[in-house]
């Protein structure tokens, strides 16, 4: 267990437009309970830090390899690790001359990441803010807690990106906290929900039923990625709309767009990704359609990629 004013993040990016109103500066927390098979931060899940390889940086020198044969291979594809080897990384990351082995997080205080933050206040001003992502931040609540603190302290904006799928005493901490509240709703059946994710959605839809049923409900924008075969489903989309219009029904409903992109990070990490490499995006005609199918259950606020 870690201390609550010590979090563990993958990313800080700056200057992001798709997180929230305005220019923001997105902090992207470690760990999530969900196994989404095509999850667009894989490196996020897990919330142990993890020796990584970026092939893009790596000149095949074979040092790291040298220095650890036992953890690190080097192969005519590149290099392979071996995470659980008992080596000292800290110094075979040292080794490595470009760069191309690092760990895929960083543990840090609330105060060095709110100094952090705090440089992008200019940007705040006109709009913008900090948003919460992950994984989930909601996973490691105490330190997203105080975080948030810090950020209203300084009137800063504040957003969340979550799925959920938490004890109601994290949501009940958190969320106040938050000025805008992004809420992923992926999958309404549970044996899909199951398949797909890895857990069951008992608790995220019974979260949903107290959010959108509450004071906060206005600052909610829900999100259904639309993943070929999985969540981009007629049967899926109408669920989900019945269950938000039963709840909310102006609730704001947001379909994001299929994003192909992520795929490229599951062979750095070593597992396979969830579809084929050159499965498209989704037109703005069919993107259309999707919206119509979300309307026909009910919900008016659609909003499209």
């Amino acid at each position: 267990m870690m201390r609550s004013d010590i979090g563990r993040i993958f990313d800080v990016r700056r200057f992001s437009t798709h997180d929230g109103a305005g220019i923001r500066t997105t902090v992207f927390f470690k760990g999530c309970p969900l196994r989404c098979v095509w999850c667009h931060n894989p490196e996020g899940i897990d919330f142990a830090r993890r020796p990584v390889w970026f092939a893009g940086k790596c000149i095949r020198c074979g040092a790291c390899a040298s220095d650890a044969p036992e953890a690190v291979k080097l192969t005519p594809e590149g290099i392979r690790l071996d995470p659980n080897a008992r080596v000292d990384w800290d110094t075979v990351m040292d080794i490595c001359p470009t760069g191309a082995l690092r760990w895929d997080s960083q543990d840090v205080t609330v105060e060095a990441l709110f100094a952090e933050i705090k440089k992008d206040a200019p940007f705040f001003a006109h709009g913008g803010g900090v948003t919460l992502s992950g994984g989930d931040p909601l996973a490691q609540q105490g330190f997203a807690k105080q975080l948030l603190e810090r950020c209203r302290d300084a009137d800063f904006h504040t957003a969340i990106e979550t799925e959920l799928y938490a004890p109601k005493s994290a949501i009940q901490a958190v969320l106040p906290l938050c000025n805008q509240i992004y809420v992923d709703l992926k999958l309404y059946d549970l044996e899909d929900h199951i398949r797909c994710t890895g857990i069951g959605n008992t608790m995220i839809l019974e979260n949903f039923e107290s959010l959108l049923g509450g004071e906060l409900r206005e600052r909610v924008t829900v999100r259904t990625p639309l993943i070929p075969g999985m969540t981009a489903t007629e049967k899926n989309l109408t669920a989900i709309g019945r269950f938000l219009y039963k709840l909310y029904p102006k609730t704001r409903w947001e379909l994001l767009n299929y994003n192909p992109l992520a795929s490229a990070k599951y062979p750095m990490l070593g597992r396979e990704y969830c579809l084929p490499e050159a499965t498209p995006r989704y037109s703005a005609a069919q993107m259309a359609q999707f919206r119509e199918i979300a309307r026909a259950a009910g919900i008016e606020n659609i909003i499209i990629e």
